[in-house]
């Protein structure tokens, strides 16, 4: 077993670009449930918006700055259009609505009749040219540089650039949510995830500080979509459900209503998936496939999400005093 390679592997799955998108998404779901206590089940919408209004953007031309606001707007509006009807829900009721307008998206994105718009079934890929804007603004020369024992493109796919860009904006995320906790209007999200009826008594809109919540927490998952999908293609079915249950996985592994507590539950979930999905497969093992290995890693993340919830619902870096999980 080659275990400086597999080592190299794990490591570099640390600081890859999907593990920046997931950090981002787990951002913006810690605003909805660590500080609102939304129980949204749909974020993979919100990057699923984000990665096809970015990408559709850029194909037609569209400046890159241009396009990323473009996918802020769409999940500006899908936020709207969502929390309108939605956020008098609690608990149960409104986690089935979210994941129901996500599974709505997803399905009408991949429709054969927006072919021409989304591709359909076969989505959009990097021949398309949604990267070109991006990899346009790389500030590196052209070809590889190696850093210590990871070699990869300057500005291409999966590139140097790219992992700057995606931990850029993901520290940025962290920067914001410490701001935004530490704020009166923080203050008052942490009082409607506690009691919205005693900050209704006190005067306070709950349905708008809600649909705050909501859209802003939303945007950060449209960010995400951008940097989920540069490295590869953009497929409406990788951001299906199960993104949003990677996303609570993560949130719940690293802490809800913590800063870094979703950069760490990234990091951490896709390390340990990496590592036993290598291992399994040097192991070379009779009665075990490449595929059912990477079943396997899978059983394990479900069986680390049971085990965080009945054991250390409020994660690695979270306080049980400051939130536990509860949704009656």
């Amino acid at each position: 077993m080659d275990w400086t390679r597999i080592l190299t592997n794990v490591a570099g799955e640390a600081f890859a670009p999907a593990t920046a998108a997931y950090a981002l998404a787990a951002i913006g779901l810690n605003v909805h449930f660590g500080m609102t206590g939304l129980l949204n089940f749909g974020q993979a919408g919100f990057v699923l918006l984000g990665a096809y209004s970015y990408a559709i953007t850029a194909i037609a031309g569209w400046p890159f700055w241009a396009s990323v606001l473009a996918a802020i707007a769409s999940a500006v509006v899908f936020g709207i259009v969502l929390g309108i009807p939605t956020l008098k829900l609690r608990g149960d009721y409104l986690s089935i609505v979210t994941i129901a307008a996500a599974e709505i998206v997803r399905i009408v994105s991949r429709s054969t009749s927006l072919t021409e718009l989304t591709g359909g079934n076969s989505g959009l890929s990097g021949g398309d040219g949604f990267k070109k804007s991006f990899e346009a603004l790389c500030p590196f020369p052209d070809g590889t540089t190696t850093i210590w024992l990871w070699t990869y493109p300057n500005c291409t796919s999966g590139s140097w650039w790219l992992r700057v860009a995606a931990w850029a904006a993901v520290a940025i995320g962290c920067l914001l949510v410490w701001r935004w906790m530490r704020s009166p209007w923080g203050r008052v999200l942490k009082g409607v995830r506690e009691d919205e009826d005693a900050v209704r008594a006190l005067g306070k809109n709950v349905y708008g500080y809600k649909m705050q919540a909501l859209v802003l927490g939303g945007v950060g998952g449209a960010v995400a979509g951008i940097f989920y999908t540069l490295p590869t293609a953009v497929q409406a079915d990788s951001m299906g459900r199960t993104m949003t249950f990677n996303i609570w996985t993560i949130l719940l592994l690293g802490g809800a209503a913590t800063v870094f507590g979703p950069v760490l539950g990234s990091v951490l979930m896709w390390t340990v998936f990496m590592l036993v999905k290598s291992v399994l497969r040097d192991l070379d093992l009779s009665f075990i496939s490449s595929t059912q290995s990477e079943a396997f890693s899978w059983m394990l993340v479900g069986l680390t999400l049971m085990l965080l919830v009945i054991f250390r619902p409020q994660g690695i870096l979270g306080d049980k005093k400051e939130l536990a999980i509860d949704v009656r």
